[in-house]
């Protein structure tokens, strides 16, 4: 049977979320039941997220979500990939209700069946906790990009984005009681990139073209593409690319001296899994598989 996924994103700012979601709409073992957007512009996000969807022929319900973190400041107020949108269809309105309610409703239809892919910052996935707490037990799993889950340069400027864009969110995101709470983060992440020319060659078929268009935009000011997300939606179906460990992973809402927002102790019995090691080639393998 097809897993089935709901996707939340901040599509639109770097490059990875639409490599991301094109793998998810391409995979014929993904059933991808909604997009949720988050961060600066959602509704622009949601109509980039929406012309991948059309571009796949895919009839995907997208929800534009929260803007602004719970608390802290904004970090990413723009959606710049939106430049794109005049050369490719793309719904322009969206479903009233929230990207909330909708998880909710499509969780408790199908309890224990859905894996939340989140591949932005958390304030969606908190929201929902916050809103509707049935919901974090009624998940298959949870899938994150985010954090760091192994030894790493310390300081200022070394946290992860996605963390860092709303700490407060990914605290409440971390402490949720779901079934699997999986992440992936830069220790591995990192470690997948492909530069500009090798995307230009690569990305030139089908529902890899518009993933392109945006990439130009991304490229204007980065000459590479590193794999974070694309990596957090290999892992639901192929989790042998990487090696997890169990462990307690504590966010913490305000930095520490150190600049660094979450500490990870490695534990058999904790509620956490994290990925400490990957197979490169295994997982481009596994990425461009599904668009053969």
């Amino acid at each position: 049977m097809p897993e089935k996924v709901i996707l939340d994103t901040d599509i639109g700012s770097d490059i990875d979320d639409a490599v991301a979601l094109a793998y998810l709409l391409a995979n014929p073992d993904c059933d991808l039941l909604g997009v949720t957007t988050v961060s600066g512009q959602a509704v622009e996000r949601a109509k980039l997220a929406s012309a991948l969807c059309m571009a796949a022929g895919r009839d995907v319900p997208v929800f534009p979500g929260v803007e602004e973190p719970l608390k802290a400041v904004q970090r990413q107020p723009l959606a710049r990939q939106s430049a794109v949108l005049d050369r490719w269809p793309h719904r322009k309105t969206f479903p009233q209700g929230g990207p909330n309610t909708f998880i909710a409703e499509t969780v408790r239809h199908d309890p224990g069946e859905i894996t939340l892919l989140s591949i932005g910052p958390m304030t969606n996935i908190a929201r929902l906790f916050v809103e509707y707490p049935d919901t974090a037990l009624l998940l298959k799993s949870l899938v994150i990009m985010g954090g760091r889950f192994g030894p790493a340069p310390r300081g200022r400027g070394t946290e992860e984005w996605n963390v860092l864009c709303d700490p407060h969110a990914a605290a409440i995101a971390y402490s949720a009681p779901v079934n699997l709470h999986r992440s992936v983060g830069l220790d591995v992440t990192m470690k997948l990139q492909m530069p500009a020319a090798d995307v230009r060659r690569r990305f030139q078929t089908g529902l890899l073209r518009p993933v392109l268009d945006m990439a130009e935009v991304y490229f204007s000011d980065e000459k590479v593409i590193t794999f974070h997300d694309p990596l957090a939606a290999v892992c639901i179906f192929h989790p042998e690319v990487c090696k997890f460990e169990k462990g307690r992973a504590v966010v913490k809402a305000e930095p520490n001296d150190e600049g660094r927002f979450m500490n990870w102790r490695p534990d058999a019995r904790g509620p956490h899994e994290a990925a400490v090691a990957v197979d490169p080639a295994r997982f481009f393998e596994r990425y461009f598989r599904v668009f053969e």
